[in-house]
């Protein structure tokens, strides 16, 4: 538990560092990770796969849903579809097949759970990193997606091939229906357990429970959906998706208080998981070298094993965009040349992470005769280096490749803007026309009370209107030469103003600390109201 903590820690700090020099953190923790673990007398880091499976993945997918947009994942299902499931599906026989054709040791069927084990790009990974680099929408929606998904069919893979290995013999028929019914009670339960949350979260008074219960929800819908023959991941995802979808019709203080807590258990897990990506790989080749295996040949079968995961990721992506009757699956960019430049990008960015460790490590240690599982310390060498090379090679050269193709869309972030700023006046628009709408007896006050409160809000709203008509078609250089601009700015100093009073009255014994507290939380509200596009900048 010590351990666990120190590593916990030292991931924190890594990220801390990554964020401030603008550093991708999931590398830098990888590469921390990884010569942390080549120091002398380093204890090596044991968690349980099953632990990364019901533990941090769920909490890591619902977050990455979360985010994740519903209308932007409903209209790009086609291709989310192709990628995510027949390109794990084709992955792991091929890449099955040719690990078996490179490693004498390994059985066909070993091979297989090897191939499944390997074949989805990590949800986390890319969400990490795509964020990170700022990738376009559209990009970052068929990644997210294909990553969301792809853990359904490499997983029923997986088992069914676990399932010859430890001694039964499911058929083709078997294996499809397992797949349906994962699928089916996947997102069956995964709408149930997504209803019933943004129930609780509108419906339970009180905040602090109601986001306790949104946090239980992940674990929830996976383990329920595994228990019943489903998919715990398409469980956890469509719950994520619906929820995320729904978040509008939330509390207000529902929705600022679960922003920071899954920020808060995002950032804490995602350190942890690269960190142990980075550990791990030590204690797996040092337990391949105690079993008297020749590593050097083991390797250069592994760095083939790589590059033809990589490639066939690459040709799959640009026959599905060029190929005739599949040319649909990947749109193309606003301007010449950015269909294949964001096809590039796509295809350079499957890196593994979480899903192919804690698979790997989940493999049982005997088959139902008592024998060891064959090649199992193979299966987790060859997963273990991919996840790390796809990591460290396609994820410090990512950065480079879209700046080199230019793939990053400059008008999105303008038309985010003006899409902004439009909604903001429909909205003002809409609150005035209701408050011209309203009467004394609504507010059941007189008159003369009823126009000062109506005056008064009316200039409340035409403000916050007139802020954001002011940013209407202008550009990022206009925007920041406004008077919305300088209001926020004093009103932000008026505040820290007043928080630094309120300090000062409790040090010299005039006020109370849970005074302080609950006005502090008052004036932090305020703050947060504030516009959020000139905080930003």
């Amino acid at each position: 538990m010590v351990q666990l903590l120190l590593v916990l820690v030292g991931a924190l700090l890594v990220t801390a560092l990554a964020r401030s020099r603008e550093i991708a953190a999931p590398l830098l923790l990888v590469l921390v990770g990884l010569l942390v673990s080549l120091i002398p007398g380093t204890a090596e880091l044991n968690i349980n796969p099953e632990l990364l499976l019901t533990v941090v993945l769920p909490p890591l997918l619902y977050a990455a849903a979360l985010e994740s947009s519903y209308t932007n994942f409903r209209a790009q299902i086609r291709k989310i579809a192709h990628h995510g499931v027949l390109q794990v599906i084709a992955t792991s026989f091929v890449i099955g097949w040719l690990a078996y054709a490179l490693i004498p040791e390994l059985p066909l069927t070993s091979a297989i759970v090897l191939g499944a084990v390997i074949a989805p790009p990590d949800a986390v990974t890319a969400s990490a990193i795509g964020r990170q680099l700022k990738l376009p929408r559209g990009v970052m929606t068929i990644l997210g997606g294909e990553s969301l998904i792809n853990d359904a069919a490499a997983l029923t893979i997986y088992r069914m091939a676990i399932a010859a290995v430890v001694g039964a013999t499911p058929t083709l028929a078997h294996g499809v229906l397992v797949f349906v019914l994962a699928v089916v009670f996947g997102v069956g339960l995964g709408l149930v357990f997504g209803v019933l949350a943004q129930a609780a979260r509108t419906r339970i008074p009180d905040v602090q429970v109601a986001t306790v219960l949104g946090v239980l929800v992940p674990f929830i819908a996976y383990l329920t959906a595994e228990e019943l023959y489903g998919s715990g991941v398409l469980a956890v995802v469509t719950a994520g998706l619906y929820v995320g979808h729904n978040q509008p019709r939330a509390r207000a203080a529902g929705r600022l208080q679960e922003h920071t807590v899954w920020a808060s258990i995002n950032l804490l897990l995602e350190s942890l998981v690269f960190a142990y990506i980075g550990l791990q790989l030590k204690a797996v080749v040092d337990a391949l070298i105690a079993s008297g295996r020749d590593i050097s040949s083991l390797l250069l079968a592994t760095l083939a094993i790589f590059a033809a995961t990589v490639c066939f990721r690459i040709l799959w992506m640009f026959s599905s965009n060029y190929l005739p009757g599949l040319s649909h699956l990947l749109s193309p960019g606003h301007r010449p040349g950015g269909r294949w430049r964001r096809t590039a990008v796509i295809s350079w960015a499957g890196m593994r992470g979480v899903v192919t460790l804690a698979a790997a490590g989940a493999i049982p240690f005997t088959t139902s005769t008592g024998e060891p599982f064959p090649a199992r310390d193979l299966i987790q060498f060859v997963a273990s280096v991919i996840t790390v090379a796809t990591i460290l090679v396609q994820g410090t050269t990512l950065p480079w490749l879209i700046r080199k193709l230019d793939v990053i869309d400059p008008a999105e972030a303008a038309r985010d803007d003006h899409e902004e700023a439009e909604a903001r006046v429909t909205a003002t628009n809409a609150a005035l026309r209701y408050l011209d709408g309203l009467t004394p007896a609504d507010l059941h006050t007189d008159p003369e009370r009823f126009d000062r409160i109506i005056t008064r809000m009316k200039a409340l709203v035409e403000h916050q209107g007139m802020a954001a008509a002011e940013q209407v078609g202008r550009t990022p250089a206009e925007r920041e030469d406004t008077s919305s601009r300088g209001f926020s700015d004093l009103r932000r100093d008026l505040l820290e103003v007043q928080r630094s009073t309120m300090a000062d009255e409790r040090d010299a014994g005039n006020l109370d600390d849970e005074v302080l507290r609950r006005v502090l939380r008052e004036l932090d509200l305020q703050e947060a109201a504030l516009d959020s596009s000139w905080r930003n900048r």
